[in-house]
């Protein structure tokens, strides 16, 4: 795959992470329930571990120096989006009563909370934005896994910020207004790490590292506790289903990538 084709995938990827992901969030968001979201939610967590655990790791394993330079980097990687997360510049919220911007937590501060979701969302999506361009970079089998992953991430995401965004006092013109030009952070993270990875390549292997551990980070300390809120049988029966088929569905890719 030579750098134009590199382009055209990097920006039609951002593109459906970034922009086409807010569109169907707010048609979903028509007929949302508590029980929908959830439901998203689950394969999310699956589409995220399996582009972790079957195609990030085992690349970047095999790109790298060491095995201890992936993780070492993966572990950083994980305390920085802690941190970040402390600082509220980097939140996802997967339902609507969400503790961390809970809109019916001070009627006052309705307007604030939307405002803050839509600034850590803008920084989330140019940093998807880097990974997507890295990952196509380093591999096009790679990159469409990693793009997969964070278009079903983004999905129950946005579905998630727009119903806040309604309850903290926007219109729902403004809602999708204000999520469209947050997801075309994406598009711009995309383009600038495209030009930007292209003569680094020796960054490449780093930022495949880093993609992993923003992706175990998100599954495993945002989505899945939140998914622990139901705790009924048939809502973990549906939940461990719907994981296996988001992680079957990177199996599939990764393999008909592959020929």
């Amino acid at each position: 795959m030579n750098s134009v084709q590199a382009l055209v995938w990097i920006v039609v990827a951002c593109v459906a992470g970034g922009v086409l992901s807010v569109l169907l969030a707010a048609l979903l968001s028509l007929g949302a329930t508590a029980a929908r979201v959830p439901l998203l939610v689950s394969f999310a967590v699956g589409a995220l571990l399996g582009a972790v655990f079957l195609e990030i790791l085992p690349y970047a394993f095999e790109q790298a120096s060491s095995i201890q330079a992936v993780t070492g980097t993966m572990l950083g990687g994980i305390l920085a989006f802690f941190v970040l997360e402390k600082l509220v510049l980097w939140r996802h919220c997967h339902v609507k009563d969400c503790e961390a911007h809970d809109p019916h937590d001070g009627g006052h501060d309705h307007f604030r909370s939307g405002s803050l979701i839509l600034i850590g969302d803008t920084f989330h999506n140019f940093v998807d934005g880097i990974l997507i361009a890295a990952a196509f970079l380093a591999d096009f089998q790679l990159g469409l896994v990693a793009s997969l992953a964070i278009i079903t991430h983004e999905i129950p995401q946005e579905l998630s910020n727009f119903v806040i965004l309604l309850h903290s006092g926007f219109s729902r013109r403004k809602a999708l207004l204000y999520n469209l030009l947050s997801g075309l952070a994406m598009v711009l993270g995309g383009v600038i790490g495209y030009g930007a990875l292209t003569p680094l390549t020796s960054l490449v292997p780093s930022l495949v590292a880093i993609a992993a551990a923003s992706m175990l980070y998100v599954a495993v300390a945002d989505l899945i506790p939140g998914l622990h809120r139901r705790a009924g049988l048939m809502s973990t029966v549906h939940q461990t289903l719907l994981i296996g088929l988001g992680v079957a569905s990177i199996w599939i890719v990764g393999r008909l990538a592959g020929h």
